[in-house]
């Protein structure tokens, strides 16, 4: 008698999208969602990651983000980094059906920053800094924004840069705090170039430019922060008042 061997359903499924022509070209991102799912119930660890994605943004299915933490849990125990972030952003938060735990979240996000995490390390340092699910430690705030800061991480380099402004976790040191400020602005984030205006406006870390802190300011709006709005109203209102 031959030796018949068993056909697993992963197996199967594969098989089929291996014969459905032109579909098996799309990518897993491409795939309508019954398919990621129908991936996902058989293990596939990116399908299960999409699935969460698409249940945490609402995208070809009604959003749930109790059902999105469960596939990102899913997603995480095979060891998928990104969905252990995702998991410890809806655990922070909570959600309907999904309570809140900050601890839990900080574990996930220490252990997804042990691993190289980019904003995962960023979130950690945003945790100790706050003191949410930890003791507040600004001196481990500083260290995770920083190593997420040497990623090129925006958000890790304006809260960095805070802390050097303000001299909390680190010693005060505005040259430090331009520079990371002028690292963020130079990828067009909105906070940086805010920040960079300001210290072109204190002059610090610089010296007093306002002409240039209100253009900073001018494209931190256009970048989307509707904060510099504030700052631009301000210059804008000085320089149309007559020197004595």
């Amino acid at each position: 008698m031959k030796h018949m061997m068993r056909i697993t359903p992963a197996l199967a499924l594969a098989a089929a999208l291996a014969l459905a022509g032109p579909a098996a070209a799309q990518t897993l991102k491409e795939l309508p969602f019954d398919k990621q799912l129908t991936l996902a119930k058989v293990g596939d660890v990116d399908a299960q990651f999409e699935v969460g994605l698409a249940y945490e943004q609402g995208t070809g299915v009604e959003p749930d983000e109790a059902e999105a933490a469960r596939w990102f849990r899913q997603a995480a125990l095979q060891g998928n980094v990104e969905a252990q972030y995702h998991l410890a952003r809806l655990v922070a938060r909570g959600a309907k059906g999904l309570k809140q735990d900050l601890g839990t979240a900080v574990k996930l996000y220490q252990d997804a920053a042990a691993k190289g995490h980019g904003p995962a390390m960023n979130a950690l340092g945003q945790a100790y800094q706050q003191g949410k699910g930890t003791d507040q430690d600004m001196a481990k705030a500083a260290e995770w924004y920083a190593k997420a800061a040497e990623q090129g991480l925006p958000d890790a380099q304006n809260n960095l840069g805070m802390l050097y402004l303000e001299g909390k976790g680190v010693a005060r040191d505005l040259n430090r705090a331009f520079k990371l400020f002028g690292d963020a602005a130079a990828k067009n984030d909105p906070w940086g170039l805010n920040n960079l205006g300001g210290m072109h406006e204190m002059g610090w870390g610089t010296t007093v430019d306002k002409p240039r802190a209100l253009a900073l300011y001018r494209q931190a709006l256009a970048a989307g922060n509707p904060k510099a709005q504030q700052n631009i109203d301000r210059l804008e209102k000085e320089a149309a008042v007559p020197a004595d």
